[in-house]
C-alpha cells in the first residue's frame, strides 16, 4: 500500500501494529465457542487469525508486529494498585488458546513483541514513534481510545474490524480535544475502563469545555479560581493531585528502550508447512484450503 514520499519521490513504508491482547478478548466474546474434535476450544484463535489475514490482504504492509502486555506487575500498577483492579480475570476458555495464538503467529513469521513489565500500550507507542521517525506510515490496530494520543501525521488508528481509521482530524471531531490533549481529557473525565478515577462529577463535555478554555490540565487546575461553578471549582482544587495522577497513568509513553529496531519487524514469508500443520491439528479447514493454493499472495516482501 505504500505511497509516493513528498518530497524524496520514493514509496512510503507501511507499518501494521496490532494489539494483540484487545483483538484476543475481541475476537473471543465475538465469536460463538468452536471446539476441535478432541474438545480444545479454538474460536479466538479463529478470529484473531481470520482478522489478521484480512488486515494483511487490506493493508500489504512492508513492517508488521503484534504486541502483548509483559508479564509482572507494571509501573501504573506500582503507583496505582487500583489501576485495572476492577477488571475480571481472563476466561478460562481464552487461556488456553494463548498458546495456540503464539503458534500461528511463529509458522506466520510475524514478530510478537513483549517487555516484562511493561504495558502493551507503551510497546505500541515506543514503537509507532520510531517508525513514524523513520517516515513508515503507522497504523495502530486497536478499539482502545487511550491510543488516540498517539495519532499524527504519520500514525492512524485503525478499528480491528473494518478499514475505518482515525486521524488527527477524527479524534478533534470525536472528543473535541486535539490527540495531544487525550491524556488530559482523561485526567479530567477518568476512564472507567482502566480504572483510571479522574476528578469526581466531571464528565466528557464538561473535561472538554475545561481544556477548550484553559488548553491544559496545568492550566485547568492552576487557574480553577476562575471557575464560575461553585462545585466544579471545589472539585478541582480539592482533585488536583488525583487529577495530575490520573494523567500520568492515561499518558503512552514513547521512550521505552525496547530491544528491537524497525528492521526487526520486516514483513516476512509465513513457513505454510508450519502453519498448515498447525490449521489442520486445530481442524480449520477453510483455512487449510486456504493455503494450500500457491497463489494466495499474502507472503512478505
Amino acid at each position: 500500500m505504500g505511497g509516493q514520499g513528498e518530497e524524496s519521490g520514493h514509496p512510503t513504508p507501511d507499518m501494521v501494529l496490532v494489539d494483540g491482547s484487545a483483538s484476543l478478548y475481541r475476537a473471543f466474546h465475538a465469536l460463538p465457542p468452536l471446539t476441535t474434535s478432541a474438545g480444545v476450544p479454538t474460536h479466538a484463535v479463529l478470529g484473531f487469525t481470520t482478522m489478521l489475514l484480512k488486515l494483511l490482504r487490506e493493508e500489504e504492509p512492508q513492517a508488521l508486529a503484534i504486541v502483548f502486555d509483559g508479564p509482572g506487575p507494571t509501573t501504573r500498577h506500582r503507583e496505582f494498585p487500583a489501576y485495572k483492579a476492577h477488571r475480571p480475570p481472563m476466561p478460562e476458555g481464552l487461556v488456553g488458546q494463548i498458546p495456540l495464538v503464539h503458534r500461528v503467529l511463529d509458522a506466520m513469521r510475524v514478530p510478537v513483541l513483549m517487555v516484562p513489565g511493561e504495558e502493551a500500550d507503551d510497546i505500541l507507542g515506543t514503537v509507532a514513534f520510531r517508525a513514524a521517525a523513520q517516515s513508515y506510515r503507522v497504523r495502530l490496530v486497536t478499539g482502545d481510545k487511550d491510543l488516540l494520543q498517539l495519532v499524527g501525521e504519520r500514525i492512524l488508528v485503525r478499528d480491528p474490524l473494518g478499514p475505518r481509521t482515525t486521524g488527527p482530524a477524527e479524534v478533534e471531531g470525536r472528543y473535541g480535544v486535539g490527540p495531544a490533549q487525550v491524556p488530559d481529557l482523561l485526567a479530567l473525565m477518568g476512564d472507567s475502563s482502566d480504572n483510571i478515577p479522574g476528578v469526581p462529577g466531571v464528565g466528557e463535555k464538561t473535561a472538554r469545555d475545561l481544556l477548550r478554555r484553559f488548553g491544559s490540565l496545568e492550566e485547568v487546575l492552576a487557574r480553577a479560581a476562575e471557575i464560575e461553578r461553585p462545585k466544579l471549582r471545589q472539585a478541582l482544587l480539592a482533585h488536583a493531585d488525583q487529577a495530575r495522577l490520573s494523567k500520568r497513568l492515561a499518558t503512552i509513553r514513547t521512550d521505552l528502550p525496547v530491544p528491537w529496531a524497525i528492521e526487526d519487524l520486516a514483513r516476512r514469508e509465513p513457513n505454510t508447512a508450519a502453519l498448515l500443520a498447525v490449521f489442520r491439528e486445530l481442524e480449520f479447514t477453510r483455512l487449510v484450503q486456504q493455503f494450500e493454493q500457491p497463489d494466495l499472495g499474502i507472503g512478505g516482501r
